[in-house]
């Protein structure tokens, strides 16, 4: 009984199996062949967007309740009652359920570094953040699996509790600017919400986040149809397929100049998946986007000195690699 509720809710609820079935039917009864290129991109493309954008709505507007409850005055106050590496791990957790792209997340970890937080601390929210968020971990569970999306949200708060550690253990304070280092710590209680103004904050961000990121959702589904309808499978497998060893590593490197979120670069990751390219390899490519993406990088260098910004992606570059290489290891085994 249990399995075939967890079955229902994996296939129905999150992989949305009927959404599915019901574009093919539409497209059928249209005169569209799904399995041709152009019917099966539109099928895809259709599928993939209506999915994801639900998803997303549900997952913000439950994220955003539970944020409401943790406002940065309060978090603030959390990481400030925790020590040593039991301070990186609540940073890390904490970061699960804040913004969903890593320069949302800078205004806090800049906010949280003037407070007078341990550096480490501070970085281990700002790695977990855009990488980790239990938003990831539902959608990564609809295209991947359960195991998958366990392993990968798990080893992603591990880069962020040790990044963090190896960070406070060198020292580098003053790599931090001056205007953040100087500024003067406001303690502001956030004032008590009713369940009211929670229901109308989580629905504002619903649409303030869906204005944002659905353009990319239509970029990334896009690009995703194209490379699942389109581009001959050897032609994947040969550049991040298990006959490429530097695949990991070239995926890592071409997702850092893009600026995008999960919803936006996991389509293509399954897209590419489909197509040949090793599971390790695809996720590296999303953690490099979610996590090092150029933009956020520009944002970051007015915060810190370049020698702890240089620290601070040689750590996150190093831990996606050997994630990646890991997960191609045990691909047979969770797939």
């Amino acid at each position: 009984m249990l399995q075939m509720i967890g079955d229902f809710i994996l296939n129905q609820v999150l992989g949305m199996k009927w959404l599915d079935e019901l574009i093919e039917s539409l497209l059928l009864f249209a005169g569209a062949n799904p399995e041709s290129g152009l019917g099966g991109g539109i099928h895809f493309f259709l599928y993939d967007v209506i999915k994801i954008t639900i998803l997303l709505c549900v997952l913000i507007y439950l994220i955003s309740y539970i944020q409401s409850f943790f406002p940065p005055e309060r978090s603030k106050k959390i990481l400030g009652r925790f020590h040593g590496i039991w301070a990186n791990c609540i940073a890390a957790l904490l970061g699960t359920v804040t913004p969903f792209c890593s320069c949302s997340s800078i205004p806090l970890f800049i906010g949280f570094t003037s407070a007078g937080l341990p550096l480490g601390v501070t970085f281990s929210f700002l790695i977990s953040s855009p990488m980790v968020d239990i938003a990831s971990l539902i959608l990564l569970i609809s295209i991947f699996g359960t195991k998958v999306a366990v392993l990968y949200v798990g080893l992603g708060l591990v880069i962020a509790v040790l990044g963090g550690t190896l960070i406070e253990k060198l020292h580098m304070e003053d790599q931090v600017a001056e205007f953040i280092r100087k500024a003067d710590a406001v303690d502001i209680d956030s004032p008590s919400l009713s369940q009211k103004e929670r229901f109308i904050y989580a629905k504002d961000q619903v649409l303030d986040t869906l204005k944002k990121v659905f353009p990319y959702i239509l970029l990334g589904v896009g690009i995703g149809a194209v490379i699942h309808n389109w581009i001959p499978q050897s032609f994947v497998e040969g550049i991040l397929g298990s006959h490429n060893p530097i695949g990991v590593v070239l995926a890592t490197i071409v997702g850092i100049p893009m600026y995008a979120n999960i919803f936006s670069t996991i389509t293509i990751a399954d897209a590419l998946l489909y197509k040949g390219a090793q599971l390790g390899t695809v996720l590296a490519f999303m953690m490099g986007v979610t996590t090092l993406s150029l933009p956020s990088m520009i944002m970051l260098k007015k915060a810190i000195k370049t020698k702890l910004l240089t620290v601070f992606i040689a750590i996150c570059t190093v831990g996606i690699v050997i994630i990646g290489y890991l997960f191609n290891l045990i691909q047979s085994t969770i797939l």
